[in-house]
Parts: structure tokens; C-alpha cells; sequence
């Protein structure tokens, strides 16, 4: 997969104005929207009858990286999901039962939507297909978003460094023109790895902090 070109990682030429980072890349959940996966697992498993810490351990393995690598399509989701629980659930029940653990973030909208045409934005999200269908009409702002960049789209999940060059690819910028929020301290450190300015996404106030920090909160005002 080609990578950034080194040429976009030069200086600007004097007296040429921009910010130092170019492009701001986004992980969807628990920044955009939070998820809470426990929530997800004891809803299925109260519909199979089943253990919820049994079926996390039987869906977090092969099955989830698939889905996630878009190797299965959303009645592939479905089928291996009740092949685990033992039941048959209709599409129309089990697509928004495998979506009922999010919530929109909705604190942190304005402060990205404040950035719209003024730096880069990419969304760089471990996903599937069914979570993609539920949240993209119930986040229009990533309609405004320059790239959205899914993993079960590009066949990459993160922490693969490749997903991360493609993301710089499409913003086209290097590197260091790049900031890189997640709530998962792995796929910051990866991102830190290959030069991005990685940041570990807590919390509204802090992101807040962390955007004013690179130059970024404020913009436009």
C-alpha cells in the first residue's frame, strides 16, 4: 500500500501560514460515540439465555477481527452471533440489538464540527458493517468529514501500521502534519510509532485541552 510521499512532511516556505497539524484523525468509538460493550454482551446473552462473560470471551476472538476486516458481510454478523447464542434472530431484531450499546458523544461534536474545513478531518475506526449503518445516520457530521476511513472497508484494523499510512494517504499529509485521538493507549502508541502526534482520548474537557495544545481549539471563532 503507497505510502504518504516524504515531500508533504517539509516546511511550509516562509511567510506561508498554516498550522502545524494539518489533519486531525478521529477514532469513532468512545470519542464519537461511546460503546459499552458489557452492555452489548449481557443484552445478547439475555436473548440466547447464555453467560455474558462466556459469550464475550466466545464473540471477542476470530468472529469480531472478521467482522472488523469486513470478511463478513451483516448476515455473515448475524449468523456467526446466533450460531454462538444458539438462537435464530431475525435481521430486523438482531441489527439494532448488536448496535444497542452506543451513545452518541454529543459534549464533543461542536468542538470537531469548529474544525470542518479548517484542518483535515479522517474518522480511523475498528468497525463492521451493521455498527457503520447504525451510526452513520445518527452522526451526521462525519457526512462532513474529508475521509472516513473503516476497517471493514480497507480490510486493516488497528493497531496495523498500515491502516494509519492509508489514513495519511487520503488527508495527504506526513506524519508529523497529522493528530491522532483514540481512547485506546495501543492504537495511540502505534500512531506515536510511525511520527504521528498521538493523544489518548478521555474525556470532552481534556480533548478540549489536548486540541488547544496543538493549535487547533479556537480555530474560526
Amino acid at each position: 500500500m503507497p505510502r504518504p510521499l516524504s515531500r508533504v512532511d517539509t516546511p511550509l516556505p516562509s511567510g506561508h501560514l498554516a498550522p502545524v497539524i494539518q489533519a486531525l484523525i478521529l477514532d469513532l468509538g468512545n470519542v464519537l460515540a461511546f460503546h459499552d460493550n458489557a452492555l452489548l454482551f449481557a443484552r445478547l446473552a439475555e436473548r440466547g439465555g447464555k453467560d455474558p462473560a462466556l459469550l464475550a470471551r466466545q464473540l471477542l476472538g476470530p468472529d469480531w477481527l472478521a467482522a472488523n476486516r469486513g470478511e463478513l458481510d451483516a448476515e455473515g454478523i448475524r449468523a456467526r452471533v446466533c450460531g454462538q447464542l444458539g438462537v435464530d434472530i431475525p435481521m430486523e431484531e438482531f441489527a439494532p440489538l448488536w448496535s444497542c450499546h452506543f451513545r452518541i458523544h454529543q459534549e464533543v461534536l461542536p468542538m470537531v464540527e469548529r474544525l470542518v474545513g479548517r484542518v483535515k478531518l479522517v474518522l480511523l475506526s475498528n468497525t463492521n458493517v451493521l455498527h457503520v449503518q447504525y451510526l452513520l445516520p445518527r452522526l451526521p457530521l462525519l457526512s462532513r468529514f474529508d475521509h472516513l476511513v473503516l476497517s471493514n472497508e480497507v480490510g486493516m484494523v488497528k493497531p496495523d501500521p498500515e491502516i494509519f499510512w492509508e489514513a495519511l494517504r487520503r488527508a495527504g499529509v506526513g506524519p508529523r502534519q497529522a493528530a491522532f485521538f483514540d481512547d485506546m493507549q495501543e492504537y495511540v502508541e502505534a500512531a506515536r510509532a510511525l511520527g504521528i502526534q498521538g493523544e489518548v482520548f478521555t474525556d470532552a474537557q481534556t480533548f478540549q485541552g489536548q486540541l488547544r495544545r496543538l493549535g487547533l481549539e479556537g480555530q474560526g471563532e
